[in-house]
């Protein structure tokens, strides 16, 4: 069975770089400001600025993002995670090579 990584995936709206740098300078790890990704000790949180489309709101501004190399087992759990949800992005290759949805 093949490694899956589920994420906190956090809107800030508008204020993703000033959190990320707060985590990072609490929690240390490794920061990418470009993806708005901070790694430490094998986690991963998932920042963004929101998209007007989709304005946070109090109980809808973090969601989990589900990642992994293994196409068939990561399409069967988002589409059980999914079922009578709804997603905000598609499970899809990603330009790192890894599939992610959330």
């Amino acid at each position: 069975m093949s490694k899956i990584q589920l994420s906190p995936y956090v809107n800030f709206q508008g204020r993703a770089r000033e959190a990320m740098e707060f985590y990072h300078k609490v929690l240390g790890g490794k920061l990418d400001l470009q993806a708005l990704r901070l790694e430490v000790d094998g986690a991963l949180i998932i920042a963004s600025d929101g998209h007007p489309d989709y304005p946070a709101t109090v109980g809808d501004n973090m969601g989990i993002a589900l990642g992994g190399m293994d196409k068939e087992r990561l399409t069967q759990i988002f589409n059980d995670l999914t079922e009578g949800g709804r997603s905000k992005m598609p499970l899809a290759t990603q330009p790192w090579g890894a599939r992610w949805g959330g």
